[in-house]
């Protein structure tokens, strides 16, 4: 399957670490900001989403929730959650279905290790329309945030 721009974004349903099933159709009606990202506990994922906790007031002013997804356990998700005060939801797409969804794998990443996900940024509407996407081939790279803000305040 692949994204674009413009058509309907993929529905999914992942765990998030509460152990609740997450759909994306359950966030219709509101804008939504999807951050895939390789793997909880490493730097630039942490800095990543940090800075999105760090601003989480500019995307709810946007009428935008957040979503983190990751081949990371739920377990493992939790953790990530709770040692960094994370407010949004991080969901466990540990058989990679999401992932291949949104076109978002790579062959291979750091130490040879498979199926893991690329660091990319979709932006959803209210209506589950992609409106946004940006897909990562270096994963020390982050998304443009600023670009994602941008996209979120003409829609």
């Amino acid at each position: 399957m692949s994204t674009i721009i413009g058509q309907a974004a993929p529905n999914f349903t992942l765990f998030n670490t509460e152990k609740k099933e997450i759909s994306l159709t359950d966030y219709k009606g509101k804008n939504v900001v999807i951050l895939f990202f390789p793997l909880a506990f490493t730097g630039v994922c942490t800095a990543e989403l940090c800075s999105i906790r760090d601003n989480y007031n500019t995307y709810t002013a946007l009428n935008a929730e957040v979503i983190g997804i990751s081949v990371d356990s739920l377990f493992a998700l939790e953790q990530f959650k709770i040692a960094q005060n994370y407010h949004f939801d991080l969901l466990s797409d540990f058989n990679k279905t999401a992932s291949k969804d949104y076109d978002t794998m790579y062959d291979t990443f750091a130490f040879g290790m498979l199926g893991v996900s690329k660091r990319s940024a979709f932006v959803i509407d209210k209506n589950g329309i992609l409106q946004y996407k940006e897909v990562l081939e270096d994963a020390g790279k982050q998304p443009n945030f600023d670009a994602i803000k941008e996209c979120l305040a003409s829609i």
